[in-house]
């Protein structure tokens, strides 16, 4: 499948992606928690981090088609106690119409050729360790178990 991978360069482009990475993050969510999505969540999420090199935002572009049918957004996991800065994949989309054609991959590859491209050794992404299936598409791509959260509920 041809597809164009870009890089979304300005926060005003970035902004106008906001619904869109919102309602891919609320999907996400739904899946693991009847909590509702906060609305506007990722357009103020990109007018705090956007100029922090763990922020990228990655749109895969069909020929024929103007807007995005792929979304990678990483942003900086920060660990409490030492402040370590880690990119992590917070929103990962793909257009259900395109699913396991690559896209998700070419966005994740993608996504870390330019964060190690901005110094960063490292990616991490979320995944629940009852969904093996996502567990299993990260693990292909070079992700490995590194640590595990538990929740008080």
């Amino acid at each position: 499948m041809q597809l164009e991978l870009r890089p979304i360069a300005s926060l005003d482009e970035a902004r106008a992606l906001g619904p869109r990475l919102d309602a891919a993050a609320a999907e996400f969510q739904a899946q693991y928690s009847d909590a509702p999505w906060p609305a506007g969540s990722a357009e103020r999420f990109l007018a705090r981090a956007w100029s922090e090199s763990e922020t990228v935002l990655l749109a895969a572009f069909k020929p024929d088609v103007r807007a995005p049918v792929g979304l990678c957004l990483t942003g900086a996991h920060v660990e409490a106690l030492s402040g370590e800065r880690i990119p992590m994949v917070l929103v990962l989309h793909v257009d259900p119409e395109l699913r396991h054609r690559g896209v998700a991959s070419a966005l994740v590859e993608r996504s870390r050729d330019l964060l190690q491209s901005r110094g960063h050794a490292r990616m991490a992404a979320r995944a629940s360790h009852t969904d093996d299936a996502l567990i299993s598409m990260g693990e292909r791509w070079g992700f490995v178990r590194a640590w595990e959260w538990m929740l008080w509920e």
